[in-house]
């Protein structure tokens, strides 16, 4: 009879695992609270489309993902497209998208533009991130770059980023982003060529979920689980009082919500989760009659913006996705106890479309043809100093119990690619330690 596996969380990380402990000839059961699988990948419908709820983009050096889609006989949908990036600093709009375009960057003098250059180059070849974990971000790149460069470029988007949560990030986390951004460049046509799925994660989910299904992996969206308790065995109780038992139960939920489901954890471990600090982010889908600056990705410097980049998908997406329309993110990323979680959609939206106005020279309030709100308080482990030691394992003192959340991407960003490597090692690692659980 085949192991029973419960696999918690319905988001890419939790698909891929359990699509992989299946392959290995478990019996797998997949528990999602809300109705549909996808997490924080998932899409919704506005304005008459369905798309992405967040922004995402793949990368030609994604390769665990790109494996993935190969799987799904989706890879050749794929659209790849050269993108431009942009910077909005002292209220003025700037291009950066090639060397030329750096060089003549008017904020920065052409020593600022070297150090900062180099920064980046210097970054991009370090290979020993551990050591990164033990010095401050902002120490780190200041003392690269200097202190110009830093306060006028690397300030503004670690702020964006973190808030003032910057203060306590390592320079691994920089690092992991300008590595990833790197590799971009400089895969496969040596350009920023950004790739998306002809009908977005929608199509993908949709397909991943119907695998699941043929593969034999019993999905049960829209059942939250209550507790997982070491009581002879695990059982995990479910709504309406029903239990059901496991031989092993990975939980794939943030940090805090898996406190709360496994009360049996050691006070140690109990310590080691609490000690995850998370970002959270509130994100608005804004879909236009018009297009914006025309940069996929526009970086904000100046303070007074309330939210901390554009997003202009349909610089890469074609709009005929989006019904002729144009479709951009507006995120604001936020500590997980920040006031505009409490602020009604209505408040966001008129913050956040005053300030794009001012932004956009000529914006109407009528090209503003849907805005709709995602808020999310838990996205994003923060990058703390030594942060890789102080993980928990994903192996718990309960036996056959594992939480394998993307807290544990000690060594990247938190992307689609990173959460697949991350199952796809945790499902090989987890099963070893299982068959030697049965072995003692």
């Amino acid at each position: 009879m085949p192991e029973r596996w419960a696999v918690v969380g319905g988001g890419i990380l939790g698909m891929t695992l359990a699509l992989r402990l299946r392959q290995q000839g478990k019996a797998v059961t997949l528990y999602e609270a809300a109705d549909h699988l996808g997490g924080l990948a998932d899409a919704w419908e506005f304005g008459g489309i369905e798309w992405d709820r967040h922004y995402h983009v793949t990368l030609l050096s994604d390769g665990h993902l790109r494996n993935l889609l190969r799987e799904l006989d989706l890879d050749d949908d794929m659209n790849w497209v050269e993108t431009k990036t942009g910077f909005y600093t002292d209220n003025k709009w700037y291009s950066m998208s090639n060397s030329l375009e750096f060089l003549k960057f008017p904020p920065l003098n052409l020593v600022d533009k070297f150090r900062l250059g180099a920064t980046i180059f210097y970054a991009s070849k370090i290979k020993d991130w551990k050591r990164l974990e033990r010095i401050p971000v902002t120490e780190w790149l200041t003392k690269l770059s200097g202190k110009r460069v830093f306060e006028k470029i690397w300030l503004p988007l670690l702020k964006a980023k973190l808030g003032e949560n910057y203060k306590k990030a390592s320079a691994s986390f920089i690092w992991a982003i300008i590595a990833r951004m790197y590799a971009a460049r400089h895969s496969g046509l040596k350009k920023e060529m950004f790739g998306y799925l002809e009908g977005g994660y929608a199509r993908m989910l949709k397909t991943f979920s119907k695998r699941l299904e043929t593969e034999g992996v019993d999905i049960q969206a829209g059942t939250p689980i209550e507790s997982i308790r070491d009581e002879d065995g695990l059982r995990v109780r479910l709504p309406g009082g029903v239990v059901e038992r496991f031989d092993q139960v990975a939980v794939t939920t943030p940090s805090s919500l898996a406190l709360k489901l496994c009360p049996d954890l050691s006070a140690e471990e109990q310590a080691q989760h609490g000690a995850i600090e998370y970002q959270g982010i509130v994100c608005a889908s804004v879909l236009l009659k018009r297009p914006l600056a025309g940069y996929y990705v526009a970086n904000i410097t100046d303070d007074w913006v309330p939210f901390t980049a554009i997003i202009e998908m349909s610089t890469l997406v074609d709009p005929k996705n989006f019904g002729g329309n144009y479709l951009a993110y507006l995120p604001k990323y936020v500590t997980p106890d920040d006031p505009i979680f409490e602020k009604s959609d209505a408040e966001i939206k008129a913050e956040f479309c005053t300030a794009l106005g001012r932004m956009i020279p000529g914006l109407k309030a009528d090209e503003i043809l849907d805005f709709k709100i995602s808020r999310v308080r838990n996205v994003l482990a923060l990058a703390t100093l030594g942060y890789s030691g102080d993980l928990p394992p994903m192996n718990t003192s309960v036996s056959g119990l594992h939480i394998v959340n993307s807290a544990h991407i000690a060594n990247g960003t938190l992307n689609v690619n990173e959460c697949i490597q991350l199952a796809e090692n945790a499902a090989r690692d987890l099963s070893k330690n299982a068959v030697a659980d049965i072995d003692r």
